[in-house]
């Protein structure tokens, strides 16, 4: 099709373009078709051609767009419909579903959805009598062609199934809407027992019965009572007997049962409870059998009951037996045999019953509640025996054979397991601990029974699961279980690292019992030479060393050597080897005074010593890694290497540091200076070695704090170089925080009001040339003068900074589609508009230009900036209000006069009402918040629609 005319849409030119969008392989051409067919579609000449198209001749791609040309019409076009053509489509609607009954099925659901549209269009006001209407046309064969009996049936109920379908996905208003489903709500009492009648019907084939239970479970979403099921419920639980509906019968019942009204009409309720128990034979035969697929559907039933009722079953006391057997069945499923994901699907999915019977036991009343807890503990403690055995890892043989996503999922499947002995831990309490230990205890010590490491890592884990999360500081057993993990021998790779992490989760415990810690440290530490266990171990030691570092002097030259011959080693890879900088920063930094400076500089001559081999070498990608890779490990040394945490006792020993110079980090970054500045020197224009060397200053200056002030000096002018060679967000963020920690330091900060105005001016110049390229610069950049307006304003009073250029490259920033620049911006102005009284250049640009920030702000409040962003902008305006009112009194009515601004979809009565809000709004920022964000939303035409009321 190589032009389009509007006038064209015949029936001759769409089927050539439905055979170009279907058999033509050019792309190009079959999107000119797609768009051509769209136009065809919105034409009144559809109303005509859609008949032709469904002619019994036609291919059936071509009476399928007719069938979805008329749903289209009628859904989206229905103003279009000729005046006195109602009665005409409506009979000819009809007509067609029984033309089309025996298919082609896609065609037969198309015509079907088309009617479901035209009765929802129509039913309340012109044909209240729809639903009986089309029961007795259907049922007689009036006006529905000549299918068959059975046909005109399938038809039926295929009408039935997608018309509360239709009800959801339609544009119809919020309050019609309503008003149909309580409309269509009314007809069960006549589809429901016709329903019931084909379900029940001996002769009934298959297929009609499916369709059935399709149709129950799309009306169940017009919130059908219970009561008004139970017969239809009754027929679905007796096909679950046949294998060829059971999967179509479960999503029915299930369908049912997980309506929360049904809580409403307990008798009903309560019924359902013996039909559950009854498929326990089936579940218990499926289970032998291994037929996943039986057993997982019983078992959604079962917790589909126990989950969606059980408050309302557990309230009827007098009933408590047949719910208990109901808890009974979901721990059944619970404990399946076979390992999930490979033999088994169904036991993740009672997890969550688990929470809600025991929130629902623990929130009753103090009688219930200890006759329940009476009951439920028993079955509990069972239940952690169930669960740690499905946490099992299976045999060495079996596991070699899963696949890489099997392997996932049973990984993912273990940590809710662990979420779920977490939760039942606050049931169970310290006695819990006590069986766990105990069971570990007698796998350890049996010398009569050999037990397998399997069976081991699983009450570890339920150890660690625990302890991960909850404080077990009060626990007898605890000193036990430390005593217990050297006798493990580690002789899977699952087993060692499920004794890592246990250690590691016990690591605030051994904080306080630091005895305890020459019992563990060394498995840890024999462990870090081991690759497989690089996560767990690192982990396990960088825990230890943070929680119990001042209490690890006896074993730092021990955690050292180790370390140090892992780092040399290149065991670990690069995300543990920072994990073990860190661990190491720990341990440094709580020692002996006296040894800090010594050990430190031992641990990182080393690296220094590469990075000066690698800064003499040509440069390379290989050795770029290698020197990123050394920054980092520095970096992460010093990000918890900090010295003002130190305790008490050590108190006197850090005040005898208060001379910046004797800080260790100190002497190690002055030593390492001229080498990062000869890097530099080579590596300038690399963003990642920038960013590396700007990370090692960054994480030494927040945690030095104050004591970084010798080197101030000195890293402005490197920043100043590193700027002005190459302009990185990272230099910015750097600079930001010198201007934080040393803002009120009269006598350090001169280097850094000579740096920020040369990267004032440098950011300046890229917003000439075009910024656009940069939104991280941009961010930055005004995050950066964000934090001066705040620590340091001085600097625009005494004309050290430009304060109006950055107003104007503010207000260019406003035209960036990236939200964290739109949100830096807005940080920004909401800053220095707070200061327009105190910086007199604010005063005056806010004046002078105060309509272009009111005009960039309404710009992006009114379409060109997303709608989430509503609440910043909103801090701008609350700013303006607050101290410079006279610039909305001035401008504001002003700039929105322009017909069409910021958006068409406002009115001339929209905009002055926001004028009047905006203007009298000078207390509430939560209430300008709400005035700016309704201003937003009625911008993009979307004030009442279903995004605002969930916006």
């Amino acid at each position: 099709m190589e032009s389009v005319n509007p006038d064209e849409f015949t029936v001759e030119a769409v089927e050539r373009a439905l055979q170009q969008l279907y058999y033509d392989p050019d792309m190009a051409k079959k999107n000119v078709a797609q768009k051509w067919l769209t136009q065809a579609q919105a034409s009144p000449q559809a109303w005509h051609f859609c008949w032709a198209l469904l002619h019994p001749g036609k291919l059936p791609e071509m009476q399928f767009f007719g069938a979805s040309t008329l749903h289209a019409k009628i859904s989206r076009h229905w103003s279009d419909l000729p005046t006195g053509q109602l009665d005409s489509l409506r009979s000819q609607l009809i007509a067609q579903v029984g033309q089309f009954a025996s298919g082609p099925k896609m065609v037969l659901t198309r015509l079907c959805v088309a009617l479901a549209s035209l009765v929802l269009h129509i039913l309340l006001e012109m044909w209240p009598t729809a639903i009986p209407d089309l029961l007795c046309a259907f049922q007689t064969g009036e006006g529905v062609s000549k299918a068959d009996g059975q046909s005109r049936c399938l038809a039926l109920l295929e009408l039935l199934a997608v018309l509360p379908e239709e009800l959801q996905i339609s544009r119809i208003p919020a309050s019609q809407r309503s008003q149909l489903r309580t409309a269509l709500a009314v007809e069960w009492n006549s589809v429901g027992p016709l329903l019931q009648q084909l379900l029940q019907s001996a002769d009934a084939p298959s297929q009609v019965r499916e369709r059935v239970l399709r149709c129950v479970s799309s009306w169940l979403t017009l919130d059908i009572a219970l009561k008004d099921s139970e017969g239809l419920l009754q027929g679905c639980f007796s096909l679950l007997k046949e294998s060829e509906l059971f999967d179509t019968a479960v999503e029915t019942i299930v369908s049912i049962i997980s309506q929360p009204d049904c809580q409403r009409f307990t008798d009903s309720l309560m019924k359902m409870v013996p039909q559950v128990l009854s498929l326990q034979e089936q579940l218990k035969k499926a289970m032998q059998d291994g037929d996943m697929e039986t057993s997982h559907g019983i078992c959604r039933i079962s917790v589909a009951l126990g989950e969606t009722h059980c408050r309302t079953l557990l309230e009827q006391v007098d009933h408590w037996q047949g719910f208990q057997a109901l808890v009974n069945m979901i721990l059944s499923c619970t404990g399946i045999p076979g390992h999930y994901p490979v033999d088994e699907t169904s036991s993740s999915l009672t997890l969550t019953f688990w929470y809600t019977l025991q929130d629902d036991i623990t929130s009753l009343d103090g009688e219930r509640q200890t006759l329940y807890l009476q009951i439920y503990r028993p079955v509990y403690f069972q239940l952690v025996d169930v669960l740690l055995q499905k946490a099992c890892f299976p045999s060495d043989e079996n596991y070699t054979t899963w696949s890489a996503d099997d392997k996932e999922q049973f990984k993912t499947y273990r940590v809710d397991i662990s979420d779920t002995l977490m939760y039942v831990y606050e049931l169970l309490g310290p006695e819990l601990l006590r069986n766990l230990y105990d069971k570990l205890g007698v796998l350890l010590t049996d010398t009569e029974h050999t037990s397998s490491w399997q069976d081991i890592e699983a009450l570890l884990f339920g150890f660690q699961s625990i302890a991960e999360t909850v404080d077990v500081s009060y626990s007898d057993v605890i000193p036990g279980l430390i005593g217990l993990i050297p006798l493990i021998t580690a002789n899977s790779i699952q087993l060692a690292e499920t004794i890592m992490f246990t250690i590691g989760s016990l690591a605030e415990w051994l904080a306080d019992h630091s005895l305890m810690l020459a019992s563990v440290l060394p498995v840890v530490l024999q462990a870090m030479s081991n690759t497989d266990l690089s996560v767990s171990c690192v982990s396990a030691l960088k825990r230890i060393c943070r929680e119990c570092r001042h209490d690890l002097h006896p074993h730092a030259n021990d955690i050292l050597a180790v370390s140090q011959g892992v780092l040399v080693k290149d065991i670990h890879k690069s995300t543990q080897c920072m994990w073990l900088m860190q661990a190491l920063g720990f341990l440094l930094s709580a020692l002996p005074s006296e040894e800090i400076l010594g050990k430190l500089l031992s641990l990182v001559t080393p690296h220094i010593q590469q990075l000066e081999k690698l800064a003499n070498e040509p440069p390379s990608s290989a050795n770029k890694l290698h020197i990123v890779h050394i920054l980092g490990l520095l970096s992460n040394l010093f990000s918890t290497f900090d010295l003002n945490k130190q305790s008490e006792r050590l108190e006197v020993l850090r005040h005898g540091l208060t001379q910046p110079q004797n800080n260790p980090v100190v002497a190690v970054l002055q030593q390492a200076f001229p080498l990062i500045q000869t890097i530099l020197n080579k590596w300038l224009n690399e963003a990642e070695v920038v960013e590396a060397v700007c990370a090692l200053f960054e994480k030494s200056l927040k945690t030095l704090i104050h004591d970084f002030a010798p080197l101030v000096t000195q890293l402005c002018e490197l920043i100043g170089q590193m700027f002005s060679a190459y302009p990185q967000a990272s230099a910015l963020d750097l600079t930001r925080q010198l201007v934080h920690i040393f803002g009120c330091e009269k006598d350090l900060f001169s280097p850094i009001a000579a740096l920020l105005k040369l990267i004032t001016n440098i950011t300046m110049s890229i917003f000439q040339l075009g910024c656009r390229d940069h939104p991280d610069v941009v961010e930055s950049f005004m995050q950066l003068h964000a934090q001066v307006l705040r620590r340091k304003r001085d600097l625009y009073i005494s004309d050290s900074l430009d304060i109006k250029a950055v107003f104007y490259c503010g207000i260019l920033s406003f035209k960036f589609p990236e939200t964290p620049t739109l949100k830096a911006t807005c940080l920004l102005f909401t800053e220095l508009i707070s200061h327009c009284e105190d910086i007199p250049a604010v005063r005056e640009v806010l004046q002078e230009d105060g309509k272009l920030l009111l005009q960039t702000l309404l710009e992006a409040i009114g379409g060109q900036s997303p709608c989430s962003l509503a609440e910043d902008f909103a801090e701008v305006l609350f700013s303006v209000s607050r101290h410079c009112p006279n610039v909305l009194t001035l401008w504001l009515r002003e700039v929105l006069l322009p017909p069409g601004f910021p958006s068409s979809h406002l009115t001339t009565e929209n905009k002055e009402h926001f004028c009047q809000q905006i203007l009298r709004e000078q207390v509430s920022k939560r209430q300008m918040k709400d005035i700016v964000k309704e201003f937003a939303l009625s911008s993009r035409g979307l004030q009442g629609t279903e995004y605002a009321a969930s916006y």
